[in-house]
């Protein structure tokens, strides 16, 4: 049973990742909600550890191993929970799973049938049998911080390609101002604005 996996991403495609762990490259795929995040957990090496599901997907006179990635345990534990909603294999869930899972929580635990019934795969008969079987249990993962976390992510890369377009404007060649911003966002990560970006590169060039 593989439960954890750390490698090199040699490649990314919509819903999967092939990792290098050395000399062996697995498949590994992944939640649409989960790939959303994946580029702010990939460290500068190229390389992530992921926590996983381990199952064999049975076909006629074969049976495949299958992969499927997460960040962490937290949202491992809700695709496990996921699956035990009768008519939802592996398989499904993880073509099902496409918006942050605290949403999906939420709407389990509110009974949010048409939230439900947007998720690829998932029809009305589907969505009321989770409801069903699942309401009042995944109140926890209603406080994962999936969407907020993506939405940080987004408000960093913004202000990050803002900086840059300054830099170059100013005649810095772009590797030499992609490492001062690096740099600044790795020394004050709470930065909200460009400008404020801006100030951290010009402190840290001082200084040297």
């Amino acid at each position: 049973m593989i439960s954890r996996i750390t490698g090199k991403v040699i490649e990314k495609g919509a819903r999967y990742l092939i990792l290098d762990i050395g000399n062996i490259c697995y498949e590994v795929l992944i939640p649409q909600a989960v790939m959303q995040r994946m580029d702010e957990s990939i460290d500068g090496n190229g390389k992530v550890s992921l926590v996983t599901f381990h199952y064999h997907q049975l076909e006629p006179a074969k049976s495949i191993p299958v992969l499927i990635g997460f960040l962490n345990e937290i949202e491992r534990d809700f695709f496990e929970i996921f699956i035990t909603v009768s008519g939802i294999g592996p398989k499904a869930a993880l073509k099902a799973l496409n918006k942050p899972i605290s949403q999906i929580a939420q709407a389990i635990d509110e009974g949010d049938l048409s939230f439900l019934k947007s998720l690829p795969g998932i029809g009305e008969q589907r969505a009321k049998e989770i409801i069903a079987k699942l309401q009042n249990k995944v109140g926890r993962f209603g406080l994962i911080q999936d969407g907020k976390a993506k939405e940080a992510a987004t408000k960093t890369k913004d202000i990050a390609e803002e900086a840059l377009a300054v830099l170059m404007q100013l005649e810095y060649k772009k590797p030499e101002a992609s490492v001062m911003i690096k740099s600044a966002l790795e020394n004050s990560p709470e930065m909200q604005t460009t400008e404020e970006l801006l100030n951290m590169v010009y402190k840290q060039r001082k200084i040297k």
